[in-house]
Parts: structure tokens; C-alpha cells; sequence
């Protein structure tokens, strides 16, 4: 239980650290946050078929895992429907300034509830190591996103500091997440298998509906290309060395 208290908070307050260099950089260049990006996208893809997928493989049956992994991506996109994805720095919505924050806000804060579970429900799994290694790569995730939400913020002439607090509070959500995930799997016998291929949807969907589209839009896709890949052996060897 410690352990999960620590791994939540250590993900969700990622969001706050990515968020950080805000208070004293106004932008960071293109090529390293496509960078950036794309090495978190290779972290989750090696998270996802050589932790999350396999662990629940061995829990119960390949339907089990085929019915977690659509509907952790039917999931998001069910609340891409209901708050769609903004582009954070180049918004062609036709709506107000104030309305635009609270719905990137939003929007943040309701994509991190799937990223919460994720984190709990790999904690109650019997795999001693898959937890802090889900929790690693959420939280890896969360920094980029943090500094884009609080930029964004900052160039609708919010404070720098005011900024920096509410991308924080947008991962706060994953702690809460993260509690139901792991009781509702620890008292609910048979779910674990279901909500660690709900996890692995739901990363899954993240890395391609958002993070490589992202990291490929500045031309630096060669750059962003290797990144991938070197965040996604990073990831094999974390697994290998402590999973």
C-alpha cells in the first residue's frame, strides 16, 4: 500500500514537474520537445506490450485481454468525444480565452483518470515490479504535458506562477484514480487481468492518438523517430533490470 501511495504520487506530481521550467523559461525549442515527446512514447509502447499485455496474459485469457485492451481505448476516445483534444499551442477553436483554459483544463484532468487506474491496478497485481514501472512511464508522460498545459495557460495571460499550480492540480486527479483502480482490483476477483489490458488501451491510445502525431508536426521526425526508439529500449532494459 505504501508503495502505491509513493508510485501515485510520484506520477501525478510529475505533472507539476514538468510544469516547473515555466516559471523561468517562457518556451522550450520544438525539436527537443518532439524529443521529449516521442522518448515517452517509446517508454509507454515497451510498458504496454512488455509488462501490461503479457502480465495480463498470464492472469487469465487472451479475451480477457482483447475485451481490457478496446475498452481502455473505446474509453478514451468516448472522452475525446465529449472534451476533444486542443492543440496547445495553436488553437483554432472559436471560443473564448477563459472558456478555452477551463476546457484544456478539463479536458487534462479527465485523461488523467484512465492514467490513474493504470497506475493502480498494476500495483495490485501479484508482479512485484510492474507497479513502479507503470507509475515510471505515466509519469514520464505527465512532465511534457505539464509545461504544455502551463505554456498554454501563459499565453492566455495567466501568471506564471498561477499557471504553474493549476498544471499541477490537472495530475492530482491520477492519486484518486489510482486508489479505485488498485481496490476495486485487490476486492474484485478476476478484474486484474481486465484492468491491466485496460491500462495497456488506454497507453496505447495516448501514444498514438496524441504523442507521436505531436512529436511528427515541427519536421523533426527523424529526430523524434530515434528518440522513440531509444525510449523504448530504455523501457526493455528497466523491465529486464527490475521487473
Amino acid at each position: 500500500m505504501e508503495q502505491l501511495i509513493v508510485g501515485s504520487l510520484l506520477s501525478a506530481l510529475a505533472t507539476g514537474v514538468g510544469a516547473l521550467p515555466i516559471l523561468f523559461f517562457k518556451q522550450v525549442t520544438h525539436r527537443w520537445r518532439d524529443i521529449l515527446l516521442a522518448f515517452t512514447a517509446g517508454i509507454m509502447v515497451a510498458a504496454c506490450t512488455f509488462s501490461l499485455i503479457p502480465q495480463a496474459m498470464k492472469s487469465d485469457s487472451l479475451l480477457a485481454v482483447c475485451l481490457g485492451v478496446l475498452t481502455g481505448t473505446v474509453m478514451l476516445t468516448l472522452l475525446e468525444s465529449i472534451i476533444p483534444h486542443i492543440d496547445l499551442e495553436h488553437s483554432r477553436a472559436n471560443i473564448s480565452m477563459d472558456t478555452q483554459s477551463m476546457l484544456i483544463l478539463s479536458a487534462i484532468t479527465l485523461h488523467n483518470i484512465p492514467e490513474g487506474l493504470s497506475v493502480g491496478v498494476s500495483y495490485s497485481s501479484e508482479h512485484s515490479g510492474l507497479g513502479g514501472l507503470i507509475a515510471f512511464a505515466i509519469g514520464l508522460q505527465n512532465a511534457p504535458e505539464g509545461f504544455l498545459v502551463a505554456l498554454f495557460l501563459i499565453n492566455q495571460r495567466v501568471s506564471r506562477f498561477k499557471a504553474f499550480l493549476l498544471a499541477t492540480l490537472t495530475g492530482s486527479v491520477e492519486i484518486v484514480a489510482s486508489l479505485t483502480g488498485y481496490y476495486l482490483t485487490s476486492f474484485v476477483e478476476g478484474l486484474v487481468p481486465y484492468g491491466l489490458s485496460f491500462a495497456a488501451g488506454a497507453m496505447l491510445f495516448i501514444v498514438y492518438k496524441e504523442l507521436i502525431p505531436e512529436s511528427h508536426g515541427d519536421g523533426h521526425e527523424r529526430s523524434a523517430t530515434f528518440s522513440f526508439i531509444i525510449g523504448l529500449l530504455a523501457m526493455i532494459c528497466l523491465i529486464t533490470w527490475f521487473g
